[in-house]
């Protein structure tokens, strides 16, 4: 080889690999997502939704959806946070996440009225987790008051903690947190912000 050759050689050694189109970038990393949850070493699987609210992150364990946050929250946060609190093996893989985004996809086509999904309810705890156990209970399209699922929950006078768990509740709108109000009628406060609790209890009361 003439020194001529072994520098071409060593260019292309060290040239940049061809780039890899969409589809293919897209096949192979579905494949991948698809080796690692049969391998069992995908921990949280996530995708994102568009919904008319906006994009939705929907993730899930292999418990069940665990965390679905507005765009308003920072989806980079929020899969920071899972990281974090979880596990740091999380990844794209939409295909866990099939069923959650039919339902969500049905309920804001007015075609379903409770959501049929396993949760994994590990990101509340104590009280708030009893709190949202409680508000499965409101049916759809009616409301309850902060103070009567504090009553329900146990703990009538814990209204502001009621608040606390509606606020911080890792799974809007499949844990309908949307449907308590205060004892006024006022709407209140919403994780995705009020228009959009407006949003979604007009969803589910107009005819």
């Amino acid at each position: 080889m003439t020194t001529a050759d072994r520098t071409h050689a060593d260019h292309d050694l060290f040239a940049a690999p061809p780039p890899i189109d969409e589809r293919t970038r897209t096949r192979l990393h579905a494949r991948l997502a698809a080796e690692a949850d049969r391998a069992g070493i995908l921990d949280v699987a996530y995708r994102t939704l568009d919904t008319p609210v906006g994009s939705l992150l929907l993730a899930a364990t292999g418990e069940g959806l665990v965390r679905v946050a507005y765009a308003r929250e920072d989806h980079q946060k929020v899969l920071e946070q899972l990281a974090a609190g979880v596990s740091p093996r999380v990844l794209r893989a939409p295909a866990r996440l099939d069923a959650a985004a039919r339902e969500i996809e049905e309920y804001f086509t007015g075609r379903r009225h409770l959501f049929d999904l396993p949760l994994d309810l590990r990101l509340a705890r104590g009280f708030r987790r009893t709190v949202l156990s409680r508000l499965t209970g409101i049916g759809y399209g009616t409301t309850a008051s902060y103070a009567a699922v504090a009553e329900a929950a146990g703990s009538p006078r814990a209204v502001r903690a009621v608040g606390t768990a509606c606020a911080t509740n890792p799974l809007p709108i499949v844990v309908p947190c949307h449907r308590v109000v205060r004892s006024d009628g006022t709407i209140g406060q919403y994780v995705g912000g009020v228009e959009v609790k407006r949003t979604l209890l007009s969803l589910e009361t107009t005819p």
